[in-house]
């Protein structure tokens, strides 16, 4: 045990540049892997916290405010229900921001299901009339709080005002501008809500199942019970799950695939750093089983050694997170913080750092089985260089002058194919990963804004509006726009049903696959909604609004990043067909170059859709951080390739010196090699990782709805600079080796060749 301590003491003095290295990029593996971990947990934890403390219901139904709904109670597999809530939708406005409400009539006693969960403030109290609690993504959107006033229109133009008494967590879906209304609880008997025009009236229903798998069924039976006419619009709770995890789910899967893969490339360089140790070592080895070592126990120094670099990494890597995770800024930090306070966190903490040491401990065993194999006596190498003759087209680049360090620097690189791929390979995952992690950057970059929507404030009527758009300078086009909610086919959920452009002014923008809709009743649809639906470009698909059908031939898809991408869009004269008194209640525009958005009137209330990619913007501070991780791990696989690279030159150092070579020339020569193994390493896995990027991220969008379409590839300078950058890296890397093999004595390299 002493002399196997010993001599691993002393292998570690002599590459302690090699185990930093390695040390090192366990540790950015781990880190990576704990924060993808973070991510999924924070995705899913914090809505199922609210849904779980709140017992929130699986169903929520708006319907008419005559209808039965307290009926509903008496269905089958219906446990309990939340209300019926006395509704009404209305605009607030606070500090400068609108929004659009749904106030909903409550008692000074919340109700069982569906119960808000109050995070600041205090619930609403009969002694203190005119108070109002908001959904915490409405009171973000108002910059409210407790103590602040809302400004809500009443009767003949008059204005009514709330005060902010509370701000309560829902298991509702969220406030979406110019998609879904927030959520403010009002008392039933309040002006605002008891005295709201009729045709804003409404009630809600929540209900809660006995078996929530069941909801599209029990929905069925609930619109059944209530008739269609008198359902305005369903949600479930699978709904609102989707929402709240889709952004950070996709996101953690996504740095989850990097961290995975970082591992793998981490294995496979440890793989190759022990396999290039052993053939570096053989001499050692022999010795140790001259003296006695068992095969057995050289395996166990090997595969110690690197275990013992993982685990440190591990350790090192572990503690990072666990002390500076919670500080990152952004979404990150505040992911870390939640998820060290949930159950599954210490399952996580010990189960990724143990899966990493096995699965580098597996990836190194084999290696150092190698290790064990070799024999006590070393056979005498081949006094003649390896790798053949000199092939025609080298022996013709010699007679056209090119320099000789070139020719023999390209034959060294790849004269032993099987050993050149394997190098080529390891060193090409990382850059396949980091040119991977550089197109969701470019994909970011592509969508920095999304489109800008015009809306009417200060009474201002439609045609004032069409009028100031006309008139201003800065707006190229504005295409008229209205959307109203949708019963899909079965009646089972809400979808988005979107009117924007006419005959005369079509529909904008080009779809990502299809055609644009220009005849009647055409229309395209988001990805989120040919998944739901189960259907195809070129299907009908008939649905039902307020009460009344609309069947649309769908002609394109394209790309949706709202509402999960449930939306079907067709032009406003198709839906003024159904409802001849439909008015624009927003306008898309396109501005002038050089136009900004404040340069508008101040009338108009200007907001930006959300970007297709804006799911990939809490990336950004990850992929710089990954891509560290990663060139990393291509740094030592460039010290491993170049250090054996080395190993191999030193027995043919005496011939190339005696047929007149310099050690200029010899320096050169195993520089040229390295560069030559980077060059195509980088040209290989820039070129799949440009591939590999572009698939992935439209799986992702796919999966999240938005739909296929929305990746964007590296510009081709950043991926030049990705390549001059790794055959840089791996020249400047080669130089200081190189040079001193070249300067070594013959005795000395004739001594090592044995």
């Amino acid at each position: 045990m002493r002399a196997t301590l010993r001599w691993a003491h002393a292998d570690l003095r002599t590459h302690r540049g090699e185990a930093l290295f390695i040390v090192l990029t366990t540790a950015g593996i781990i880190v990576s892997l704990l924060l993808a971990g973070a991510l999924l947990s924070y995705a899913a934890n914090p809505w199922q916290r609210v849904f779980t403390q709140s017992r929130g219901a699986h169903v929520w139904i708006h319907t008419s405010p005559t209808a039965d709904a307290a009926g509903l109670a008496r269905l089958d597999g219906v446990d309990e229900l939340a209300g019926p809530y006395r509704t009404a939708r209305t605009t607030v406005r606070s500090q400068g921001a609108k929004a659009t409400v749904e106030l909903r009539g409550a008692t000074p006693e919340p109700s069982d299901v569906g119960r808000p969960l109050i995070t600041s403030g205090r619930w609403l109290d009969r002694s203190a009339p005119g108070g109002v609690v908001l959904e915490s993504s409405l009171a973000d959107a108002l910059w409210a709080g407790p103590g602040d006033t809302l400004s809500v229109p009443g009767a003949h133009g008059s204005v009514r005002t709330l005060t902010v008494v509370g701000v309560a967590d829902s298991a509702e879906s969220p406030y979406r501008p110019g998609d879904r209304p927030g959520t403010g609880w009002v008392l039933s008997g309040e002006p605002a809500l008891a005295h709201a025009p009729g045709d804003r009236l409404g009630q809600v229903v929540g209900l809660r199942l006995d078996q929530p798998d069941d909801t599209d069924f029990a929905v069925q039976r609930a619109v059944t019970a209530l008739r269609a006419d008198d359902v305005t619009e369903v949600s479930s709770w699978h709904q609102a799950r989707a929402e709240a995890q889709s952004d950070n789910r996709l996101l953690g899967l996504l740095l989850g695939l990097f961290g995975l893969g970082a591992l793998l490339a981490a294995a496979l360089a440890v793989t190759g750093a022990i396999s290039t140790r052993v053939r570096g070592h053989l001499r050692d080895i022999a010795v140790l089983k001259a003296i006695g070592f068992t095969p057995g126990q050289v395996v166990r120094i090997f595969l110690a050694q690197h275990l013992a670099f993982a685990l440190s990494g591990v350790v090192l890597g572990t503690a990072l997170v666990e002390t500076l995770g919670a500080r990152t800024p952004g979404r990150i930090g505040e992911a870390v913080g939640v998820w060290q306070d949930l159950p599954g966190h210490t399952a996580v903490l010990l189960s990724l750092p143990a899966a990493t040491v096995l699965f580098i401990g597996a990836a190194t065993g084999l290696a150092a089985w190698r290790a064990g194999r070799v024999p006590p006596v070393p056979a005498l190498r081949a006094a003649a260089p390896a790798g053949g003759r000199m092939s025609a087209v080298a022996r013709s680049a010699l007679g056209r002058n090119v320099p000789p360090a070139l020719v023999l620097g390209w034959r060294n690189a790849f004269r032993r194919r099987a050993r050149s791929l394997s190098s080529i390979a390891r060193l090409a995952l990382p850059l396949l990963l980091i040119t991977v992690a550089l197109s969701a950057w470019s994909t970011l970059d592509s969508f920095q804004g999304g489109e800008l929507t015009a809306r009417a404030s200060d009474g201002l009527k439609d045609q004032e509006v069409r009028a100031v758009l006309d008139a201003s300078p800065h707006v190229a086009a504005a295409h008229p726009g209205v959307e109203v909610a949708a019963l899909v086919p079965g009646q089972t959920g809400t979808i988005a049903l979107r009117g924007l452009g006419s005959r005369t002014d079509p529909y904008p923008f080009s779809p990502a696959e299809g055609r644009a809709p220009h005849g009647p009743d055409e229309a395209v649809a988001g990805q989120g909604l040919l998944d739901l639906l189960d259907i195809e470009v070129g299907d009908w698909v008939r649905m039902t609004v307020g009460g009344r059908p609309q069947i649309l031939h769908i002609v394109g898809r394209s790309i949706e990043p709202e509402n999960a991408g449930r939306v079907i869009t067709t032009d406003l004269d198709t839906l003024r067909e159904r409802d001849p008194a439909l008015n624009p209640t927003f306008y898309q525009l396109r501005l002038r170059p050089g136009a900004d958005a404040r340069d508008l009137d101040a009338r108009l209330e200007i907001r930006e859709a959300t970007a297709p990619a804006a799911w990939l913007t809490p990336a950004r501070g990850v992929v710089v951080g990954l891509i560290a991780v990663l060139a990393l791990i291509g740094l030592t696989e460039l010290l491993t390739m170049i250090g054996a690279g080395v190993r191999e030159r030193e027995r043919d150092l005496p011939a190339l010196k005696a047929m007149g070579l310099t050690p200029r020339q010899i320096t050169a020569m195993i520089v040229a090699a390295a560069g030559f193994t980077a060059l195509a390493a980088a040209v290989s896995g820039t070129t799949l990782g440009v591939l590999a990027g572009s698939a992935l991220i439209d799986a992702q969008g796919r999966s999240n709805g938005i739909g296929a379409g929305i990746a964007q590839a590296p510009d081709a300078v950043v991926l030049l600079l990705v390549v001059s950058a790794a055959v840089l890296g791996a020249v400047a890397v080669a130089a200081l080796p190189a040079a001193r093999a070249a300067r070594r004595r013959s005795a000395d390299t004739l001594s090592a060749a044995v």
